[in-house]
């Protein structure tokens, strides 16, 4: 009896030891989990670098930043670009949409070769080639949406790995523009060329969600022939100065395609760049002896149109339909290294 009452003592006092002790044996592993408050100073974690998909990260670009080239994969590149080039807050179809544009504009310069010579494939200027900016500076911009905005857009530029604007099975010229004045323009409007895909058509730009997209800028008399005589020398522009700009031809939503100043027949796209106006699609009046111009939209005007792929996105648009909608008889599929010749992994 007093053997029995010794063996029920003992394992009973197991039982007990093993009441206090099994809870620690759990959470002891997990307690800087499940309390991260009592684990100090922690380092933040680090983040994990841009991961692109197969035929992005097959392409290593050479990437003239400022006076340093550096090297980096398609696929972070066109990170780097779709940051600079569209508001990171647009819908996530207009993003990728956005990416599939960049991709094919810088496969297109690989192609046609570029404007560096063997120092660089493209630029981060967007003056040159396409406009560029690092996360680090990015997330300082964006603020508290930093996370956000960057997992939009890396995932962005991968659910589009490789995908391209094709035209004859070719990388088109594929340019975009911030907003236009409701109807894109096409290239022989603006440059010398007119391409079979850079053709104008409907854009529904969603006028009052745009900042500055009706724009009014004023010129002194003097102003406005120092800007002209600069370019035009040849350019008239004695006497009234009402009778300074004659003669505009517009298309239907209200771009100049020509106009007669000082008697020299130039481009509204030209006079546009000469002014510094906001679009070519502009109507002017003479007011305290000199010129009122009041523009609508924001660049160039061919290609897709930024606010407008958003506007699409919005209405149920995915980004293929977007694309083939701003630019004609094209289609969008993959495009590999392979495709490029012999330009491939060493970016030559």
């Amino acid at each position: 009896m007093r053997r029995e009452i010794r063996r029920s003592a003992a394992v009973s006092a197991v039982l007990l030891v093993l009441l206090f002790a099994l809870p620690l044996a759990v959470v002891t592993p997990f307690r800087q989990e499940l309390f991260p408050a009592e684990s100090g100073t922690q380092e933040p974690a680090e983040r994990v670098p841009f991961q692109p998909g197969d035929l992005d990260g097959d392409m290593t670009l050479r990437v003239l930043d400022g006076e340093e080239v550096r090297e980096m994969t398609l696929g972070a590149y066109l990170v780097g670009v779709v940051r600079a080039e569209m508001p990171a807050s647009f819908e996530p179809e207009a993003l990728k949409a956005q990416a599939v544009a960049a991709r094919t504009y810088t496969l297109y310069k690989l192609q046609t070769g570029g404007n560096h010579g063997d120092t660089a494939d493209i630029c981060t200027d967007s003056t040159c080639c396409q406009a560029y900016i690092s996360e680090e500076d990015a997330r300082s911009n964006w603020g508290d949406a930093a996370d956000g905005n960057e997992a939009k857009i890396e995932t962005a530029v991968r659910e589009t790995d490789g995908e391209t604007i094709l035209y004859g099975g070719v990388p088109i010229l594929a340019v975009f523009h911030s907003c236009s004045a409701g109807q894109t323009r096409s290239s022989g409007q603006v440059w010398v060329s007119d391409l079979p895909y850079l053709q104008a058509v409907a854009s529904p730009e969603p006028a009052d969600a745009i900042p500055n997209y009706y724009s009014r800028v004023e010129f002194t008399a003097e102003e406005f022939r120092e800007k002209v005589l600069a370019s035009y020398p040849e350019a008239d522009l004695s006497g009234d100065v009402s009778g300074w700009l004659q003669n505009a031809v517009t298309d239907t939503a209200g771009s100049v395609e020509t106009v007669e100043v000082g008697g020299v027949t130039m481009k509204g796209s030209t006079l546009r760049s000469v002014l510094g106006l906001r679009s070519a699609c502009f109507e002017w009046e003479a007011a305290d002896g000199g010129l009122v111009f009041y523009v609508t939209g924001y660049g160039h005007g061919v290609g897709m149109s930024q606010y407008g792929a958003n506007q699409m996105a919005k209405e149920g648009a995915d980004y293929r339909e977007i694309l083939t909608h701003y630019y004609t008889g094209v289609t969008v599929e993959p495009y590999t290294a392979a495709a490029m010749g012999s330009w491939g992994e060493s970016g030559e």
